[in-house]
This record gives C-alpha cells, sequence and structure tokens, in this order.
C-alpha cells in the first residue's frame, strides 16, 4: 500500500471551511437519443472503474495525524456516495449551469469514500446533457487526469458496447450491475435503485484507451498495463471490493502498531530529510515566490547548485514582485465560474504567424483578457502579474502511481504593455526563458518546500500560512494551466463529447482566480474558477479573451475556421 507523498498530503491540508481542493471538468454532451443516463453511466464506471486506481482508493488516516495517511481499497465501495443526477429548470442556459456546477464545486469531497464524484445534470438547452466530475488533487496531477478521462471515453458511439457482450436495456444493465440500495440525488429526490458493487466479469481490454494516447492525449500521458490482479478480494464485511488495481487489496491496510512504528521512525529521519529538502529547494531559490525578492536570493542559489555539483547555467529570471490586485487576498468559501470556447484554428494561425507555441498564444490572450478586466476597474498594476504555471514531470515509471508528479514554472505576465502585439512578443520572450530554464534542470521546489515540516506540523500550520500569505504577502496573482487534447471527437456512453471544460482549485496563496484551458477537436474550451469576492464579473473576463483573439486575428481566419477548413493537431 502507498503513502501520500507530501505534496499529496499538502492538497489535503490547504482544505478549509473556504478551500476545496479538487480538480473537475465539465463535459457538455449529444444524448445520443437519451442513451447518455444515470443507469449507462454507472454500468460504464462499475466496468471501468479498475483502470483507474484513483477511482477506487480511499484515505487511511494514522492515528492523530502523527504522519502522511494512505490509500486504501475501500472494501464498502458503493456507487451511490459518487454518482449523482439532477436537472436544470427551463430553459437550461449557460448561465444556469454555471450556477449548478459552481455549487457542486465549492463542496469539498467526503474524505469517508474515495475521492471523487460524477454528476449528471439533465435539462440542457437544445437537449443536451452535461458531466460533471470532480477528483481530489491529492489524488491526481494533470497526466493521471486525463489517464482517468481516457478510460470512461471511446473513439466511437457504440465503443461501449462493442467492448462486452451483454444486454443494453436499462432493466438488464441494472440487474447486472449486482445489489440495489437507496441513494440521496443532488437534486433531492431518491430514485427507486441504486448501482453498489460491481458484478464479477471479464476485465475490458484498454484498446480504446491506447487510441486515446497514440492519436492525442497529451504526451507524457502513460495508460494502464493489462497486468491481471486477483479476483478474489473479500472485505471483512463479506461485500466483494472493486477489482483490479494494480498492487492493491482489502487487506492491505496497515495496522495501528505498523502506522505507529512507521510515523515514529519517519519522525526520527525528518530532520536528515528537511535540510536536504531545504539545500535543494536552495538551488532554485530565485525562482521560488517572495524567496526570490530577498536579499541575495541569487548568490545563495548559485552557491546550492556549487555545492550540490549542479553545473547547469540557468537563464536569469526577471522580477517576481506580485503587484496587488482585486482578485488576491483571502476567498470565501463561494464560487463563481464561466466556460466559453476560442477556435483552436484561429490560436494557431496566430502561433504560427509570430514563430511560437499554441501554449504563448494561450499565454497571450490571458494576458490581454486580464489587462482589459483589470483597466475596467482602473485596478492594472504598473508591473506585470506574476503567473504560476503547473508542469507536468511524471515519467513512465510512475504511470500507475495515485497521486502527483508536477512542478511548477512561475513568470511574469506583461499585462502591463499597452500594444496587443507587443504583449504578445513579450509573453513568447518570459516564457521561452522560463522553458529553457526548466529544461535544463526542472524545478523540485515545490516538492521540497512540502518536506520540509514534519507531518503533524504541517496539517495544523498549512491553513494559517495559507490564510496569512493571502493576506499580507501573496507570492502569485493566479494560476493559468493549459492542457493539451485529441483532435477529434470522443464519447460516453454513445453521446458525442461536445466540449470540456477544465475547473480547477482556488486557495488564499493563489488568490480568487483560476484559468485552465483545454484542447479538444478543434477548439479551446476554457473553464474561469473565481471567488464571486474576489472577482464580480466572470462571464465578463471570458468575453475579454474571445476580444483579445479578435485583435490578433484577421477576419480571413475566422472564415476559414467558419467554413472547417484546415483544423489539424496541436502544434505547441
Amino acid at each position: 500500500m502507498r503513502q501520500l507523498t507530501a505534496l499529496d498530503a499538502q492538497f489535503l491540508n490547504v482544505e478549509t471551511a473556504t478551500t476545496a481542493a479538487h480538480v473537475a471538468g465539465l463535459a457538455i454532451l449529444d444524448p445520443a437519443d437519451g442513451a447518455v443516463n444515470r443507469a449507462a453511466l454507472a454500468e460504464l464506471l462499475l466496468e471501468r472503474l479498475h483502470l483507474s486506481p484513483a477511482l477506487s482508493l480511499r484515505l487511511a488516516a494514522v492515528p492523530l495525524g502523527l504522519d502522511h495517511p494512505y490509500w486504501a481499497e475501500d472494501p464498502g465501495f458503493d456507487l451511490g456516495n459518487h454518482l449523482f443526477e439532477l436537472t436544470l429548470p427551463a430553459p437550461g442556459d449557460d448561465w444556469q449551469l454555471a450556477d449548478a456546477v459552481a455549487e457542486i464545486h465549492a463542496r469539498r469531497l467526503d474524505r469517508a469514500h474515495p475521492l471523487w464524484e460524477m454528476h449528471l445534470i439533465n435539462g440542457l438547452a437544445d437537449g443536451r446533457v452535461a458531466v460533471y466530475t470532480k477528483v481530489h488533487h491529492a489524488a491526481i496531477d494533470g497526466v493521471s487526469g486525463a489517464e482517468t478521462l481516457a478510460t470512461l471515453l471511446d473513439l466511437t458511439p457504440d465503443g461501449h458496447l462493442k467492448r462486452r457482450d451483454i444486454p443494453t436495456t436499462s432493466a438488464d444493465r441494472l440487474r447486472r450491475a449486482g445489489p440495489t440500495a437507496p441513494i440521496h440525488l443532488a437534486n433531492g429526490t431518491r430514485p427507486t435503485t441504486a448501482l453498489t458493487h460491481a458484478a464479477k466479469g471479464p476485465r475490458p481490454t484498454t484498446a480504446s484507451v491506447r487510441a486515446l494516447k497514440d492519436t492525442g492525449v497529451p504526451n507524457d500521458t502513460q495508460v494502464p498495463n493489462d497486468t491481471q490482479v486477483p479476483n478474489d478480494t473479500v472485505a471483512p464485511n463479506g461485500t466483494r471490493a472493486p477489482e483490479g488495481v494494480p498492487g492493491l487489496s482489502a487487506q492491505d491496510v496497515p495496522g495501528l502498531a505498523a502506522m505507529l512504528a512507521g510515523a515514529v521512525m519517519r519522525t526520527a529521519t525528518h530532520p536528515v530529510r528537511a535540510v536536504q529538502s531545504v539545500v535543494r529547494a536552495a538551488e532554485d531559490l530565485d525562482a521560488i515566490p517572495l524567496a526570490a525578492g530577498l536579499p541575495g536570493a541569487k548568490l545563495i542559489a548559485k552557491a546550492a547548485r556549487l555545492v550540490a555539483r549542479d553545473r547547469h547555467e540557468r537563464p536569469e529570471l526577471p522580477s517576481l514582485a506580485v503587484p496587488r490586485t482585486p482578485f488576491n487576498g483571502p476567498i470565501s468559501a463561494r464560487r463563481h465560474l464561466s466556460f466559453g470556447s476560442l477556435p483552436l484554428k484561429d490560436v494557431k494561425n496566430v502561433a504560427k504567424a509570430h514563430g511560437m507555441s499554441v501554449n504563448d498564444v494561450v499565454m497571450g490572450l490571458c494576458a490581454s483578457a486580464l489587462r482589459s478586466w483589470l483597466r475596467e476597474r482602473d485596478a492594472l498594476p504598473e508591473t506585470p502579474l506574476i503567473v504560476a504555471m503547473p508542469v507536468a514531470v511524471r515519467t513512465a515509471g510512475a504511470k500507475d502511481l495515485v497521486g502527483n508528479q508536477i512542478s511548477a514554472m512561475v513568470a511574469p505576465m506583461p499585462t502591463n504593455v499597452p500594444d496587443p502585439e507587443e504583449r504578445l512578443r513579450a509573453v513568447g520572450s518570459v516564457m521561452g526563458r522560463a522553458k529553457r530554464r526548466f529544461a535544463l534542470a526542472p524545478a523540485t521546489w515545490l516538492s521540497e518546500l512540502c518536506s520540509v515540516l514534519p507531518a503533524p506540523l504541517t496539517s495544523l500550520a498549512t491553513p494559517a500560512i495559507f490564510r496569512l500569505a493571502g493576506m499580507a504577502f501573496p507570492p502569485i496573482n493566479l494560476i493559468v494551466s493549459n492542457v493539451p487534447g485529441p483532435q477529434f471527437p470522443l464519447y460516453l456512453c454513445g453521446g458525442r463529447v461536445l466540449s470540456y471544460y477544465p475547473l480547477s482549485v482556488l486557495t488564499d496563496v493563489s488568490g480568487g482566480l483560476n484559468i485552465t484551458c483545454f484542447s479538444y477537436d478543434g477548439m479551446l474550451d476554457f473553464g474561469i474558477v473565481a471567488c464571486p469576492e474576489r472577482m464580480d464579473d466572470v462571464w465578463g473576463l471570458l468575453g475579454h479573451l474571445r476580444t483579445a483573439l479578435d485583435e490578433l486575428s484577421d477576419e480571413r481566419v475566422g472564415d476559414e475556421f467558419r467554413d472547417g477548413v484546415g483544423i489539424d493537431l496541436v502544434a505547441g
């Protein structure tokens, strides 16, 4: 059984009454004549649950919080704790959908169960349906999140039927799924039946998952192996545990004595590990928010690299001084969100014309949109905003691990440059320098800083530290993420996925605004999450993104996309 790393545990520690640390996605689907329904989703989940370990593992806490928790199988797994359904009132427009999802997104996950939920949302305009899924950040990062998504999707409308030879009516699906028990749905109603434990059956293949990986899922996404696992894991209460998680079983939870012994050993050796973490973090002191502004930070970083015999010459970063903005400071428990799409073809044409990557153009669009939004409120700082960008560092050897394999790049966002073309060139220059530095020596300071304090102290101190930092000296202004995805249609339970909007985390430290985008099937799908006490108009920011692209595009490019010409794969 695997113990959470210090970085994984930190995502648990940051949760408070105002912070929920899960990542999520909102998929908009064609309903496929009613094929996308709760019964079909339930059967799909039960069939493919074992392909994603994060969906069947729960936390096993160490007594008194003396050490980081462990991941353990949930022997009493009940799908009723994870799958919910609601219906929007008419007319079911995007604003109503955003309000409903924002309310769900603001709620923390129940740590007594595996840390994920899926909500089927009916009643959308034009007969569409939506599926909102959230998973705790302690369990997945961007790469493993893409893997989890891929396990549930198919390349063809009938892919979910070809993978198994079973009856396809709703009644047959319910009978095949196993025992039933009552479930409370998100809208307060109770269905007549509910799906709990997975029926024992043949292990589905991962052919379609491999196809997704080979034809468009991010390059560093790894697909689970077809390794066989025992099918006779039985929980103490006599129910069958979810099958197929490599190397784990219901008996893997350590006993009280083993947990305490491990905690004592790690506490005794922690000072040595803490010193090692401090030294390694010092090598990137000039790239760590707040620390980079300390007197002598660059000299200390160079000295630490000399001691570590690191001969890589890192490009020097510009100032990381964080200006004050309306969306920085302590956040509330409420969330507002907006979502929308931009043509990927237009973005790629801008990237080609300026000799830069798609990711650089996305950062330029965000810089322009934020500049416009702040100017409307007479709140535009004279210095650039400081933005953090998560970077996946998951290797092939870590592809089956639950948890996080991530780092971060921190760089200025030139919101202080008035001209759109000059602003875009400034973004390209800043991002190029940051990427060259990361390529020479990938930053590990994020995980190293999480390892400095012992587990009991970290869990107690983190909420207070984050709150204080948000009020007094925020280290960044916001987080912006761009995740490349497949450029062809995918299907869920037979329904075509029309759009997929990623939604991420807000904390006191990172501020009351998060922008994430996902490229899918010729479009860039943006999900914007904000604290309403920090940002009063989240839809306005989305409009500024569209305007920013119009500023950099000509009319011919827009007409070319509308005619369906030249949509190709993500280049950057």
